[in-house]
Formats: structure tokens, sequence, C-alpha cells
């Protein structure tokens, strides 16, 4: 029998042949599949491949006629836990079906493959109870290792052993004693609570990848996509643990998805109807675990921006932890998902596709580095890693089994868990060239030269050609971070197929003197009161043509925010000049330092009381910034009730108050700036024109100055004002004076109508906002009729106003016969 035949051979079940009993030893040493089980039985060898081909079994039987025994009793003697099967190599990962799992995994330079079965217990034990090595004749497809087993999966995980060449000049790292998480697992398996230490004080124990199992179930209720135009949102940065982990939320389940279930209501009051989830994939928040002598406790990967597995969610952001195998956490996050859409709101997930926790040469083997290290990650010549991540490795997002892995999994999130969209992290590395690029191999001509260097800009990068294409994740919301640490920065020109979006962030070194205008920084420097950026900021409100208009796209391509979970808070904003990172015990030399921040004449929260009125001024004239421009609004978790970090712009290790949403705050602020910012968003959600799905042209939006039709666009200007007509509020005049010095207004005139006070930023509460429940508003009202009737506003100094036009009662009075 040659070894090809013997590849598509299968044992016979007893029933099939009671007369013969085929010496099973002799038969597994010769397809190489071995029983190494010092802990528990052995696997079951009664069927080792499809019962369907039993003709080149008898062939074998009568050419090992030595080999056979006639004891049907020493035949059932060696059957015990699982029947093996080839199995196929796709899908990838572990899929329940037939009766069984189908276990496969792509790993194209190892020589060998061993799938390890583990009992949880043992799995706290750092024991293996069961390996089955895989015959490369039988168990691989081109490069995919396979095999089908038939048993009781119970309380059981899994992961591989992969042996082949450990050369790191190379780029291999393979090691046969370690067992590799598979990049594919649904659910990671390890510690069950958060922030505590594995056995023996390890911050990296053991991990395993969840066995599905046929009944995995969950109620979706009839749940569907949202499907909310994009101009419409109005998005949420929010981190799951720190929303609910304060003592003052009160959550049954706090820093959970769960937890944050309880709390989706504020959202709903806010206005919200986009949530970004900070990183959810399974990550190791012991990664930096070291003592902080700083704040007299420990480090943390709070953020979570290290993956480590891509298909699991957070386990440890579950009240279930690792209970069931991972299973009720899996349905925990979805739980969170169908209860958001209840809502109607949107659910989107910070996704890490240029590096992983893998880290450079000395980080450790734990998935991706151990299957195929010099596939999953771009390397140099000799081994060593790229690093555009600022993180020691960089996802190899463009070789053609990174790519196809990258859409496995992100329609796995969308189809299974049901999310709306994706926000793509330091997204400029999915468009750089892989290792080894060669644009031949991929596209099938040299469209995009011959060979190029590694990580070269490509104009039509495969992955992202790949997402864009594909029909389901064409239809959900991809934003893109459109810049990496090695450089690369492509706000505006990033490759968008029409549908991505980009957060139009920080001013890029050297486009800051080229007049590109970027959302962030813009908005801050001129409502600070920098001179030279009136233009810029009127860029801004209108959803920064500059930068999408000639690219064919849209305003609503444009994501704008003003603060997110790197950098300062909005009330750190207006309070710090200078970060104060000392808590983070680098001597404060981590962290952004060009923060475009102004203290308003003090340092810190001590500060005189006129200090700290000015503060909440600028914090309002902020939010509402965000709220009339162009494009969509993104807020950042506390901003609406002006949590602070105590300076610290790069809060990414504590798991604290400093990254805690503060509820007693929240509910101490919800008559006052919580108040204004629900306002202003529902203001927002009201109007027409604050939406749009094209540039505003004239026929809408009129630039004003101090005087009507005569906009300043001169370097010392600090004044911008527009009119902006909509179908639903009317016509509406807004205005921002970011100057020191108070100004005197001259409005549009509209015969027949008169402007009313709707928002004054620099008014305490409730006046800022003249919503129908202020007390005694028509009388506060009032107070403004003499300015009004002349066509006339006085405006402090940092501050802005939106005005709505309304019929002139008195006018039509005095003119009626």
């Amino acid at each position: 029998m040659t070894p090809m035949e013997l590849a598509h051979c299968t044992l016979f079940s007893l029933s099939s042949s009671p007369k013969l009993c085929i010496n099973p030893q002799k038969i597994i040493r010769s397809l190489n599949i071995n029983h190494i089980s010092p802990h528990s039985t052995s696997i079951s060898t009664g069927s080792l491949l499809n019962s369907r081909t039993p003709r080149l079994l008898m062939a074998n039987a009568r050419e090992t006629s030595a080999e056979i025994e006639t004891s049907v009793t020493e035949r059932q003697a060696q059957t015990t836990r699982f029947e093996i099967f080839p199995g196929n190599p796709m899908p990838f990962g572990a899929v329940a079906r037939d009766g069984g799992v189908n276990f496969a995994i792509y790993s194209g330079n190892s020589v060998s493959a061993t799938l390890c079965l583990i009992t949880l217990s043992h799995l706290q034990q750092n024991i293996i109870t069961e390996e089955i090595s895989l015959d490369p004749l039988i168990n691989k497809t081109g490069d995919i290792w396979h095999v089908f087993l038939k048993g009781n999966f119970d309380d059981m995980v899994y992961g591989y052993k992969f042996d082949g060449p450990y050369l790191p000049e190379k780029g291999h790292y393979y090691d046969s004693s370690r067992i590799i998480l598979d990049p594919y697992a649904k659910a990671v398996i390890s510690r069950g609570n958060y922030g505590e230490l594995g056995p023996e004080g390890n911050c990296w124990p053991q991990m395993a990848g969840m066995i599905p199992s046929p009944n995995d179930e969950f109620d979706w209720q009839g749940d569907l996509p949202l499907k909310h135009p994009q101009r419409e949102l109005i998005i949420y940065e929010t981190h799951v643990r720190g929303f609910t982990m304060h003592e003052s939320s009160r959550t049954e389940c706090p820093g959970t998805y769960l937890g944050m279930i309880e709390k989706l209501d504020h959202l709903k009051e806010l206005g919200i109807n986009c949530l970004e989830l900070m990183p959810c994939h399974e990550f190791n928040e012991l990664e930096y675990y070291s003592y902080n002598s700083a704040m007299g406790d420990y480090k943390m990967n709070f953020w979570g921006y290290s993956t480590i597995n891509y298909f699991s969610p957070m386990i440890r952001y579950a009240s279930s932890g690792i209970r069931n195998c991972g299973r009720e956490a899996i349905n925990e996050f979805k739980l969170l998902v169908r209860e958001a859409h209840k809502r109607d709101i949107e659910v989107i997930m910070d996704v890490v596709f240029n590096h992983t926790a893998e880290g450079n040469e000395k980080g450790p083997i734990l998935s991706f580095r151990g299957t195929d290290n010099c596939v999953f990650y771009m390397l140099a010549p000799k081994g060593d890693f790229y690093n555009y991540s600022g993180c020691g490795n960089t996802f190899n997002c463009n070789h053609p089994v990174v790519r196809e892995f990258i859409v496995d999994c992100l329609k796995y999130w969308v189809t299974e868990m049901h999310v709306d969209g994706f926000r793509f992290d330091l997204a400029s590395i999915l468009t750089r060239g892989s290792s080894l690029w060669d644009a031949e191999n991929v596209y099938g001509s040299t469209a995009e030269g011959d060979m190029l260097t590694t990580g070269t800009p490509l104009g039509v990068p495969p992955v992202l050609d790949m997402i864009s294409n594909d029909p389901v994740l064409c239809r959900v919301k991809l934003i893109a971070e459109a810049w990496d640490c090695g450089g690369l920065y492509q706000v505006g020109v990033f490759p968008h197929w029409g549908i991505w979006s980009e957060w139009n962030g920080k001013v890029h070194l050297l486009s800051f003197f080229l007049v590109d205008f970027y959302y962030r920084d813009m908005v801050r420097l001129f409502i600070k009161g920098t001179d030279g950026f009136a233009g810029a900021f009127a860029e801004c409100l209108c959803g920064s043509p500059n930068l999408y208009k000639d690219g064919g796209r849209r305003p609503w391509h444009s994501i704008n925010f003003v603060c997110a979970h790197d950098g300062f808070t909005l009330a750190d904003l207006v309070t710090y000049n200078n970060k104060n990172n000392l808590a983070n015990g680098e001597n404060n030399e981590d962290g952004e330092n060009h923060n475009n921040s102004w203290n308003c004449g003090q340092e810190g929260e001590f500060a005189s009381i006129s200090v700290k009125k000015l503060r909440k001024r600028q914090m309002r004239n902020f939010f509402l910034t965000l709220m009339v421009s162009q494009g969509v609004p993104m807020i950042y978790m506390g901003d609406e009730y002006g949590h602070t970090k105590g300076g610290n712009n790069n809060s990414y290790c504590h798991d604290n108050d400093i990254n805690y949403f503060r509820w007693d705050k929240k509910e101490a602020a919800s008559s006052d700036f919580f108040r204004f910012c629900h306002l202003m968003t529902k203001f927002r959600s009201e109007c027409e024109s604050l939406g749009l799905n094209e540039f505003p042209t004239s026929e809408r939006l009129q630039w004003h100055g101090h005087l009507p039709d005569r906009p300043d666009w001169s370097e010392t200007s600090r004044f911008v004002a527009f009119t902006l007509k909509d179908l639903v509020k009317g016509e509406m005049y807004v205005a921002f004076n970011t100057s020191h010095l108070p100004a005197n207004v001259t409005l549009p005139n509209r015969p027949g109508y008169q402007w009313e006070p709707l928002v004054d930023t620099s008014k305490p509460t409730p006046f800022d906002f003249f919503s129908d429940d202020v007390p005694q508003r028509e009388r506060a009202i009032q107070q403004y009729r003499h300015f009004l009737e002349a066509n006339f506003y006085p405006m402090l100094s940092y501050s802005s106003i939106i005005l709505l036009l309304k019929p002139d009662v008195d006018a039509d009075a005095y003119f009626t016969p």
C-alpha cells in the first residue's frame, strides 16, 4: 500500500468487521498519530478517517496480515475518548459540525503539528490532557493542518504545538515545547478575573481556545442592524471597564459588559446613537504589571491596545469570566450589543490590526509568532521586526494569509456578534506593503511596480480593497485612524473606496506649515484665541472640504473630535498648559508635549472663581463647536460632566479613578454642563442642516463678521460667524468670539423676522441654553429684546452663541390694518 493510499484509509468500526481486529498501535505508527496521555486515558483509535472508504483499509489489512489479531476484546480495550478523522482545511479555527469538531490552522513553515486538548483543571496546572500528532499526509492540505474529532469536549480547551526551525535571523520562532493559541479561537481561556495573577504569580499563564459546541446559542430576540446613516451619528468613545468600575456607578457587575448595559440609558439621555468601544478583543491587562511608586499601586495595560486574539472578546470584561469555557462571556458581549440596539445605539469596535502583544524578538511566543512568525509580521531580511506601530512589531496586513484572516475576523464580529462597524487603530499600517511584497504575486501584474520595500505605502492596498468590496463589510461603518508611528500621515488621502471615514485628528508636523487643517487641533487653536486660524476653523465647521471634497468624499467622512482617550480630557484641556504624567512613573517623559491647551490663566484645578467660570465657558464653546460642525461628532467618555485626569494625557496604565467614569460627578453636573451637552446633542439631532450629505454651499450658508456679510479671515481675526438655513428650525445664526475682548455684533437683517437667543455660552446655567423648561424663560429672553430689535447682540470674550430666526409678532401687529 502506498503512503498516499494509506492517507485515505480508515479503521473499521467493530460492527463493520467483527472477525478482524487490527492492532491499532501499528496503524497509528504508520499514520504518525500519537496518543500521549500521561494524565488521562488514551484517545480512541476506533475511527481515524472517513468510514466511507473501507476498501483501502482492507488492502492495508491484507498487506499487514501478520499484524492482524482476532481478539475483539483487545480492540475494545483500546477505545477511549475520541474518534479521529482527517478533517477539512476550511473553515479555519475550531468549528462544531457533523456531530464533532473540526480543527484547522494555517502554519506554512512548520514541519509538524500537534493538537493539544486540555481540561480546565489541567490548564491551571499546565498539564496537557491529550495530544494528537497530525500527519502531513492525512492532516495537511497545502499549508493548513486539520483534524476532525468526535467525543466529549465538556470543559475542554485546545491549543497547538508546532515544530520547525528556531532561526530568528530567518524569521522563524518554532518551539515544540510551547502550546500556541489558535489565531481563530473564539474565546481565550486563561485567568478568569481581571487583574488577578496566574499560578505562582505568573502574568502570562498558559492560554487556550474554547472548543465550540453545537448547543452554543444566543437569543437575539429579532435583533437587526440599525443602519443609521453615518451623517446622523453622534459617537461616544468609551472603555468597558472604566465606564462602571467606580463605586458610584452602583452597578451589580461593575467593570463588565453587564455593568455597561445597566448604564446604557445614560447614553440615550445624552443623545448618543453610536457607542465606540475601546479594545474589547482579548488582551493581557497584566502586560505592564509592575509596581508604580508614584501611585503606590501596579501599572496595568488598561486601554487594551495590545491584542492577543482578534476573535475572542475580552473575557475578563465579563462577569462570568472563564465559566463554561468562555461561552457565557461571548453571550454577555452579545447581550450588550442587543441591548444597545434596543435603545437605537449602534456599537463600533476599536480594532488594533497594526501590532500584537507578542512585541519584538524579546516578546512572548503566544499565537501568531509560534504559528508562522514570518507570515504574520513585517520582517527585515535578517529577521528584525519592522516597528511602524511603535509597539515592537507590525502586523503584516497585506500578506495574502493575513489579509484573509483580518477579513474573516471582521465578518465574524458583524455576522455573529452583530457589531455595526469598526474604528481601525493606526490604520495607515493597513496601507503598507507586506514583507517581500511582489505586485505580480498579488495582482497578477506589476501594476503597483515590481519589488517594493517592505512597508511602502500602496495606492490600492489589497486588505483595504478586500474589506471595502466585501458584500458584508462594505455596509458597515469603517473608520480609519489615518496615521501610524512610522511617520505615514494620511488624513484626507487614506484609500477610501467612498466608504471609509477618518478621525480628523492632529496636525501633521510638516503639513502644519502647508495650510492643511485638521479638525482637532484647528478647533483647539481657534477656541483658545490663537491668531491666524479663523479660516481653518471655518473649514472645520464645514466638514473639512479642504481635505475631503477633492477626493470625492462628503462631510460625514470626517469624524470630528476635540478629545479622545489619548490626550487631555475636555476639562483638562482648559485647566493645564502642560501635561502632568508623573503618576505614570516615567518622570513625565511620556505622552504628547504639544497639546494646544490653555489653562485660562492659572495652572491646575485650584484656581480663582473667575478662572473656573472661564473654563466652563470654554468647555461649552468646544462642545457647541462639535455639535454645529458638519461631519460626525465624537465625544470622549466623561467629557459630558467634565472628567479630569489631573492633567495626565497618557493614562494607559491606570486601573483607578484616573480612568474611571465618576457617576457621582455626573450627578453633580446633571443640571449644569451635562444639561448643556444633552440639549446641544438634542438640538443637533433635530436640525436637518447639521448633518448634511454634501458640503454646504452659499445657498445655505453665509459667512459674517462683526458686520453682516463681511467675514474677517485676516491673521488677527478671532471672530467667525455664519447663518445656516435649516428646513426644520428655519434660519440660525452661529457666532464665535475667541478674543479676550467683548464684541458688538450686528446681525443680518431679516424683515418681518427677529432673532431669538437659544444658546449663549457666557451665561450661567440654565440660561446658557434657553430650553422650554428654563424658569421664567420668556422674561429672560425679553431682556435681550432691545438689542435684538436693533439687530444687535453683545458677546462677551471667549463665548459663542446660537440665535434662531422667528417671526416678529410685534411687527405683524403694527402693520395690521
